[in-house]
């Protein structure tokens, strides 16, 4: 027993602990560390009454109302709607199916200002939907909503997929010949098994929105105080050669989504721990 164990290590396909953890710790350090703490000492490089003044000015504080609340409510309406959608894939057979479960990667693989373009057209005053619309979608706050659920979808199927997969129908048929009605099924058997993988589909579709720009930008209508979000915002900064100001803004956003994914690995070990009881 000692001598097979031995025997896989020494032919394992990885190479050694030590080894693999030195290669992941030095790329993410490249890709991932060193850029955000180049952002951060640059924003140290501002006195404190400058970053405050920064990240405290009516047009950012607008943006980051827009941005986070969309972002939000976007993620909120696809946990929603993308459990329903997994739910069809998963658990029904129609013709076609193929074709739908490919076009719910198509926000993955469509450049994002293409979508944008596509957006905005399609809502527009004169579009194919918008013309039939009695309020306004284009560059307007709503725009910038519609934008952010269409790149932030298949992170919460994608997600919920494999779960709801391994959850057998027969645990659903189990609950209703001991008497539970549909929506006790749904309550106390199959969302508490899929609680941590729609909060990892919502996190993932949040912070997905938080950082979009491509699709957003031509749809948005970048009005200041209005429909501008915050990336834009960065990106202004930049072009007016205020590094330290866009680093600032950029820093907040960071600190924000951190503190949300924080929230949301809270959240998940306890529906875990729930689950485990």
């Amino acid at each position: 027993m000692i001598f097979s164990r031995t025997l896989l290590k020494r032919h394992s396909v990885l190479p050694g602990f030590d080894l693999a953890l030195g290669f992941t710790l030095l790329y993410l350090g490249f890709i991932v560390l060193i850029p955000l703490s180049a952002a951060f000492l640059k924003t140290f490089t501002m006195t404190w009454p400058a970053f405050w003044d920064t990240v405290t000015a009516p047009r950012v504080l607008a943006s980051f109302r827009l941005t986070f609340g969309a972002s939000f409510f976007a993620a909120l309406l696809n946990a929603v709607f993308g459990l329903l959608v997994c739910w069809v894939l998963v658990r029904y057979s129609f013709p076609g199916k193929r074709i739908v479960d490919a076009l719910v990667d198509l926000p993955f693989a469509l450049p994002t200002a293409v979508a944008g373009i596509a957006l905005t057209a399609l809502y527009s005053n004169n579009g194919w939907i918008g013309q039939f619309l009695p309020f306004k979608v284009s560059f307007t706050p709503l725009g910038v909503f519609v934008a952010l659920t269409f790149i932030g979808l298949p992170f919460v199927v994608r997600t919920l997929q494999p779960v709801l997969e391994d959850l057998q129908p027969e645990i659903e048929e189990a609950a209703a010949t001991l008497g539970a009605s549909r929506a006790q099924t749904v309550w106390r058997v199959i969302l508490p098994v899929l609680t941590p993988a729609l909060l990892t589909g919502f996190a993932l579709a949040f912070a997905r929105a938080l950082g979009e720009y491509g699709s957003v930008i031509f749809i948005a209508g970048n009005l200041p105080m209005i429909s501008e979000i915050t990336p834009l915002i960065i990106i202004t900064k930049l072009e007016q050669f205020d590094v330290a100001g866009a680093t600032a803004v950029a820093v907040v956003m960071l600190v924000a989504s951190f503190a949300m994914l924080l929230a949301i690995n809270g959240l998940q070990a306890w529906a875990r721990s729930r689950q485990g009881r």
